[in-house]
C-alpha cells in the first residue's frame, strides 16, 4: 500500500518536500522507531479521540502519552479513545493502526504537540506498517496549519 491516497494529495496540494522510507512491518509506533532507526522523539503519531460532539485528534512523538486531564481541560470535552473498528471507517485507504500523523487531511480536529515543533524533522506513517513520510519541520508544520498547537502529551 505505503502512502495512502488522501495523504499523497494533501502533500501534494501544499507543496511538501518529503521522502518515504521503507522499514520491516511493526505494529506500534515504537516498534516503527526502533526498526526505521530514527528517534522516537521525531516519529509523529496520532491518538484518536471522540465524544458526542465528534472526532479529535492528538499528534505527539512515539515517546508520548495523551495527558487525558491536560486535554480534557484544553477541549472542555469529554473525550475517550476512538475503538479500532471505527479506525477503520475513519481511515479507509490506511492499514489498521497505521494512521497518518496529519490527520488535517481527513478533515479531522487536531491539537499538536509543542514537543514536536521543537524537532528538526519529522516521520510519520505513511498509511500501512512498512512506509515513513520524513520531512523538515517547516513543512510538516505547513500540513498541520490547520492544527491547534497546545502541549497535552508527556514522556513515557
Amino acid at each position: 500500500m505505503s502512502v495512502s491516497a488522501t495523504m499523497q494529495q494533501y502533500m501534494r496540494s501544499k507543496g511538501c518536500e518529503f521522502e518515504v522510507m521503507w522499514h520491516p512491518h511493526t505494529r506500534t509506533s515504537m516498534e516503527t522507531a526502533e526498526a526505521a532507526h530514527i528517534p522516537g522523539d521525531r516519529l509523529a503519531k496520532a491518538v484518536l479521540l471522540s465524544d458526542a460532539h465528534g472526532y479529535v485528534a492528538v499528534v505527539l512523538p512515539s515517546t508520548y502519552h495523551v495527558g487525558m486531564a491536560e486535554l480534557r481541560a484544553r477541549t472542555g470535552r469529554d473525550l475517550s479513545l476512538v475503538p479500532e473498528w471505527e479506525l477503520r471507517e475513519l481511515f479507509k485507504d490506511c492499514e489498521a493502526g497505521a494512521i497518518p500523523a496529519a490527520c488535517p487531511a481527513y478533515g479531522m480536529e487536531t491539537y499538536l504537540d509543542d514537543s514536536l515543533a521543537a524537532q528538526p524533522d519529522v516521520y510519520l506513517e505513511g498509511g500501512d506498517h512498512e512506509a515513513l513520510i520524513h520531512m523538515r519541520i517547516d513543512q510538516f508544520l505547513d500540513l498541520m496549519e490547520d492544527a491547534t498547537r497546545t502541549r497535552v502529551g508527556y514522556r513515557m
